[in-house]
């Protein structure tokens, strides 16, 4: 990791001139990632059409980004309670969702700030809880977000015809924890 790149990173609000950018960071890092670690996924065209779908995603969910150097490298989603194509199970809670660097800065720790500027406005929208999935057998993600005190939720499990889904949720107590260590 280059010791500036936390520090030099801007996560900010998505932006209408941003869902191209995000739409294809997402396909690749997704594509990439998958391409490395479990060569079996393949993602169809139609799974890359709902990742490139940043437009509307952004209708009823916050997308962040992180730039450096004024170039989109990171996203992140969180869907407020409630909202239309959420997947969160726990009532009255956010669903993080997409989570993603570019290929080009993965290791560098960048989704730290994505993670810290979602985590914050779940906070700012009092969540009972911060739910999410990961792909069954991708073990090195759910590693990291356990790292930041999410915890194996099985009851969030999700079963699709073409992916198991594992679910992981931080409670609205960590989450308030981890803002007050961070102090």
């Amino acid at each position: 990791m280059t010791p500036n790149d936390t520090t030099r990173v801007l996560v900010r609000d998505a932006r209408p001139e941003d869902d191209a950018a995000i739409g294809e960071l997402l396909v690749d890092a997704y594509v990439t990632q998958y391409r490395e670690k479990m060569p079996h996924v393949v993602y169809d065209d139609a799974r890359k059409r709902d990742l490139r779908a940043v437009a509307e995603k952004r209708k009823v969910a916050a997308v962040l980004v992180a730039e450096l150097e004024g170039q989109v490298v990171g996203t992140v989603s969180l869907f407020p309670p409630g909202a239309s194509g959420s997947e969160a199970w726990v009532p009255g809670a956010a669903d993080l969702r997409h989570l993603a660097t570019a290929p080009s800065v993965h290791g560098r720790g960048l989704s730290g700030p994505l993670m810290d500027a979602a985590e914050a406005l779940a906070r700012r929208w009092e969540v009972t809880a911060v739910c999410l999935h990961v792909r069954k057998g991708v073990e090195g993600v759910a590693r990291l977000y356990q790292r930041r005190g999410y915890v194996r939720a099985p009851e969030g499990d999700l079963v699709y015809p073409t992916v198991e889904l594992e679910g992981y949720v931080l409670t609205a107590q960590t989450l308030q924890r981890a803002a007050s260590s961070n102090s």
